[in-house]
C-alpha cells in the first residue's frame, strides 16, 4: 500500500515526445513505486487548462517544430497558470522544446520566432547547417552530481537572471557550445536537452524531482526508505 500520493500533469503528452522523452514517466514510476509513491499522471493537452493547484509534478518533452508551433500557441493560455506554480515552487522537468518553451522563445530551424511563456528568462537560437549531436556529460557542483545522456538539438539556449545551469560540460556542447553550460534550474524547475530519456542514466536527478515533489506537498517529515544503488 502506498504511503504517499502524487500527481503528474503530462504537459502535451499526445504532441511532444521526441526521442523517447515519454521515457521519464516510466522512470518516474519506477522510482515511485521503490518509494512507496502512488503517481497519477494526467496529460494535458490542446485547449485543455492546467490548474496550478491540483499538480505535485510536471512534466513537458520535446517535439519537432510543426508540434512545437501547435504547442507555443495553445501555452498562451497556460501562461498565467504555469507561472503560478513555477513562482509557488512546483516540481518541473522540461526536455529540449519544452525547456526553450518556458522561455522568452527560440528560433526555429526557418528562421521563425517562435514564442515561449517568458516564465523563465532564457531565450533560444538556431544554428545554420549545424546541430549539437552526441554523447554528454555534466557536472553539477551544487549537488556533487555527474548527470549522462544524449543531445541532439538545433537550438543554442541563452540563460538569464535567476538562472542556473543544471549542470558545467565535461564532455559535449550544452546549452550553446560557449559558456560550458547545460539546462538550466530555476526555483524547483530543471530544464534540459538530454533525450534518450534523461532520468534512465541519472537516477540522482529522479530523486531529487520526487523528493522536492514529496517536501512540497508532505513537509520535511517525510520518511523515505533507502533505495539500493545502481
Amino acid at each position: 500500500m502506498a504511503n504517499y500520493q502524487l500527481t503528474m500533469a503530462h504537459l502535451y503528452g499526445n504532441l511532444l515526445n521526441t526521442y523517447g522523452d515519454n521515457g521519464n514517466l516510466l522512470m518516474f514510476q519506477y522510482y515511485a513505486k521503490q518509494m512507496g509513491i502512488e503517481l497519477t499522471t494526467e496529460i494535458i493537452s490542446i485547449h485543455q487548462d492546467f490548474d496550478p493547484q491540483k499538480y505535485d509534478l510536471v512534466f513537458i518533452g520535446g517535439g519537432q517544430d510543426y508540434e512545437q508551433v501547435i504547442v507555443s500557441k495553445d501555452i498562451q493560455d497556460k501562461k498565467e497558470a504555469l507561472t503560478e506554480y513555477i513562482e509557488n515552487d512546483g516540481v518541473i522537468l522540461a526536455v529540449c522544446g519544452g525547456y526553450q518553451l518556458l522561455g522568452h522563445y527560440y528560433i526555429g530551424a526557418n528562421g521563425e520566432k517562435i514564442n515561449g511563456i517568458g516564465a523563465l528568462d532564457h531565450y533560444t537560437l538556431s544554428q545554420d547547417n549545424n546541430r549539437f549531436i552526441g554523447d554528454i556529460i555534466i557536472h553539477n557542483e551544487e549537488f556533487n552530481e555527474t548527470y549522462y545522456g544524449f543531445e541532439n538539438h538545433n537550438g543554442r539556449t541563452f540563460l538569464g537572471e535567476g538562472e542556473r545551469p543544471l549542470g558545467k560540460v565535461v564532455q559535449g556542447q550544452g546549452n550553446n557550445g560557449e559558456d560550458e553550460g547545460e539546462g538550466v534550474i530555476y526555483k524547483n524547475v530543471y530544464g534540459t536537452y538530454f533525450h534518450g530519456p534523461i532520468l534512465s542514466r541519472n537516477k540522482a536527478l529522479a530523486l531529487r524531482l520526487l523528493h522536492t515533489a514529496l517536501k512540497n506537498k508532505y513537509g520535511e517529515e517525510v520518511e523515505l526508505p533507502e533505495l539500493p544503488a545502481e
